[in-house]
């Protein structure tokens, strides 16, 4: 927590995209969260003013409103229209000298590409499962399975299904063909961590807190390949996996362990360079927290678990925003902390 008092009269502007290809029912659900956080923010004492972006131009609809009047909570995904381009939105709001919430566009850019993750994370001395990136099918050097192949570029375990858990060679060699004629991109094989699997958010820049630690219980599947978090775990209701896996929280944790998992948390936020908060994948295996993915942009919608870690910590969904507002607002010209006007 800050040694600062929150203000809770910063004005926001609340920055979410909206895609016009989306089904109605997403474009529905996309305005209703926003709704429910702006609400929030205004329910602790922010003036909100909520700016959809519906198209690749965010410029004109941010033209009337001054960057040193407002922070901004970037709530976008990325441009509508353009896949995986949060880091392009970070960029023209920093070409546009607004403080907003979140991660850097160098930061946003560096977490597409796992393989530089990876690499930061072992020079760090960060644990994370053994990897290796392919090119080519042939994966006759990997050594140890059960074993997990993922495209090396994605987000939200897109590409990441039961199929991606391999327990031999030719299975392997099979996925990471699967990976590079589906998805064009170098295939990341990881060693299988069959072991707890956290989900951990962190907040905060310097000081930087963990938010009670969640845990998402396999304890229904017995094969090791169903024991993953996949794309439809997190997107199909309907799906085996995200019916069947349930999330505890807080998890339960000796105070070693979870001192032990703090450490190596922190340890990979710093290393990634995440700012104001992110949401980290961690799993145990005889007694070792390791690293499987950093996301500095983390879901932060009400039913996402780092809303309810939060709430667990004692923030109402308002609250949590206002938290990364005053984070934010730190860089800001006029409401930073080294301003007389800062609270």
């Amino acid at each position: 927590m800050s040694e600062e008092k929150d203000r809770t009269n910063l004005p926001v502007l609340l920055l979410y995209n909206l895609d016009r290809t989306w089904l109605p029912d997403e474009i529905q659900e996309s305005r209703d969260e926003a709704h429910k956080l702006s609400t929030g923010l205004r329910d602790v004492g922010h003036p909100v003013t909520v700016v959809p972006i519906y198209d690749t131009d965010l410029k004109t609809p941010l033209s009337r409103f001054a960057p040193d009047e407002h922070v901004i909570f970037n709530w976008c995904e990325g441009v509508p229209g353009i896949p995986w381009s949060d880091a392009l939105v970070a960029e023209t709001l920093e070409s546009l000298s607004y403080a907003y919430t979140g991660a850097s566009s160098d930061v946003l850019r560096l977490s597409q590409d796992k393989y530089r993750v990876k690499r930061l994370l072992d020079e760090r001395q960060v644990p994370t499962p053994r990897w290796q990136l392919y090119t080519t099918p042939d994966g006759d050097d990997w050594t140890g399975f059960p074993a997990i192949v993922k495209p090396s570029q994605e987000h939200c375990s897109f590409g990441v299904t039961t199929e991606a858990v391999v327990l031999d060679r030719p299975a392997l060699r099979r996925r990471i063909e699967y990976v590079l004629d589906e998805f064009h991109q170098p295939a990341l094989v990881e060693d299988f961590i069959d072991g707890r699997e956290f989900h951990i958010s962190l907040w905060g820049n310097g000081v930087i807190q963990m938010l009670p630690p969640a845990e998402m219980d396999f304890a229904a599947f017995d094969n090791v390949r169903d024991r993953l978090c996949t794309f439809e775990s997190k997107f199909s209701p309907d799906s085996q996996h995200y019916q069947g896996i349930e999330l505890l929280l807080p998890a339960s944790l000796t105070e070693s362990e979870s001192a032990r998992l703090e450490q190596v948390a922190v340890a990979a936020y710093r290393t990634v360079g995440c700012r104001d908060y992110a949401r980290l994948d961690i799993r145990l295996r005889d007694g070792v927290f390791y690293v499987l993915d950093v996301n500095p942009n983390a879901d932060l919608s009400s039913i996402s678990s780092t809303a309810y870690a939060a709430e667990v910590a004692g923030y109402s969904f308002g609250a949590m925003g206002s938290r990364l507002v005053n984070l934010a607002a730190r860089r800001h010209p006029v409401f930073g902390s080294g301003h007389p006007s800062a609270g």
